[in-house]
């Protein structure tokens, strides 16, 4: 897509509906009823009906297709369905085809969603089980045989690499978990209300594969979250104060792999985040001095920390200080440390809480707010703000 076509994404969508079913281990529910739960609640949040949905959009991850869940939910007729892929790295990219959807004038409500039994099904940390033959099977060949099975020990690599170049300790990762947790214990919809850490509490937690501990990885959740993507002028008739799409990006890399991109030149960074970083910044006309609020994936630590860097926010290996001197309210409802893993799903309806001015943890005066989707892969990000 050329510049100029990418330029005239900002401003014509909004987010202007949010739901979610509540964040368990143990859901006792089917994932295509979690996704419709999810989905119904964010159309009442939107003031909208079921009838009003013309487009869908969810991972290719997700088990619940999107006719299914339409017709679970009682909507009709569909314009435009589609998937994106890559995991964690999908989150920003639904809005992003929603929003392209809307401005093609191919659909006029669509519904992003991702819905899974995390925890008490299909658990994602228990590592690679089985493969069929594949590319994407062929390049796992070249890490697998050697023991790097799970997401854990793919980013272990590069966080170990990372404290290296920049003579830092794994206290440095610490400074995110104590981060994330302090903001899920005032909020109430969070796994880990009312349970903050400290520095001392990361450093005692078990080696999961070193340089990263327990508190440095994301935890298992149940449930689903949904977002209403419409047109700004829509939006601005329906009862919430729309979350403007002013940018969206996707990015992957050169040398991309999916988790285990370990033959390029430098691991201490994600190349594929400076490609969303250098697009959202282009288009949005934002600075990272603009931003009021940073919702970054964090399904493990050190990645936040490169996210900061990528993003300009601070210089290289400097983001541990950034974090330790709360220099930008960052994952203020939690994060995937905190809140839930919901696949950054639940970071987009954050931003949104935000510019609403509801946020659990409100940002005064939030009018710009920065959303990343999963690292480590071809990802995707947004900066939404308030109109005006």
């Amino acid at each position: 897509m050329s510049t100029r076509a990418r330029d005239r994404l900002g401003g014509l969508a909004a987010i202007a509906g949010i739901g979610a079913t509540e964040f368990s281990k143990d859901s006792g529910r089917s994932e295509l009823r979690l996704a419709a739960e999810a989905v119904r609640a964010a159309l009442d949040d939107a003031g909208l009906t079921a009838a009003d949905v013309d487009g869908m959009v969810t991972f290719t991850m997700d088990t619940s297709p999107e006719i299914t869940v339409a017709q679970a939910c009682g909507i009709g007729e569909l314009s435009f369905f589609s998937r994106v892929h890559y995991g964690g790295g999908a989150a920003c990219a639904t809005v992003q085809q929603a929003a392209l959807a809307i401005a093609a004038g191919v659909a006029e409500v669509v519904v992003c969603y991702r819905a899974f039994n995390e925890r008490s099904g299909r658990r994602f940390g228990s590592g690679v089980q089985h493969r069929e033959p594949s590319a994407e099977g062929a390049a796992l060949g070249w890490s697998l045989p050697f023991g790097l099975l799970t997401p854990a020990s793919w980013v272990a690599m590069a966080a170990q690499r990372y404290l290296h170049t920049h003579g830092l300790t794994p206290e440095a990762f610490g400074q995110v978990a104590v981060t994330g947790r302090g903001h899920a214990a005032t909020n109430p919809a969070a796994w880990f209300h009312g349970r903050p850490i400290t520095l001392a509490d990361h450093a005692a937690s078990r080696w999961i594969v070193e340089p990263l501990r327990l508190l440095d990885c994301c935890q298992e959740t149940d449930g689903g979250q949904a977002i209403v993507v419409t047109s700004l002028a829509r939006a601005r008739d329906l009862p919430h104060r729309p979350a403007v799409v002013a940018a969206a990006a996707q990015g992957a890399g050169r040398a991309q792999e999916q988790m285990t991109s370990f033959y390029r030149d430098d691991l201490t960074g994600l190349p594929e985040m400076n490609v969303v970083a250098r697009q959202l910044w282009r288009t949005s006309g934002l600075t990272p001095e603009d931003i009021d609020v940073a919702i970054l994936y964090d399904h493990f630590t050190p990645f936040v920390l490169m996210q900061l860097e990528e993003f300009g926010f601070c210089a290289r290996g400097e983001a541990a200080d950034f974090v330790r001197r709360a220099a930008l309210p960052l994952n203020t409802h939690g994060g995937q440390l905190g809140e839930a893993y919901l696949h950054g799903m639940n970071g987009i309806a954050e931003a949104v809480r935000q510019l609403r001015g509801t946020a659990v943890n409100q940002v005064p005066e939030a009018g710009r707010v920065l959303v990343t989707a999963g690292t480590g892969v071809p990802t995707s990000g947004l900066v939404l703000t308030v109109e005006g």
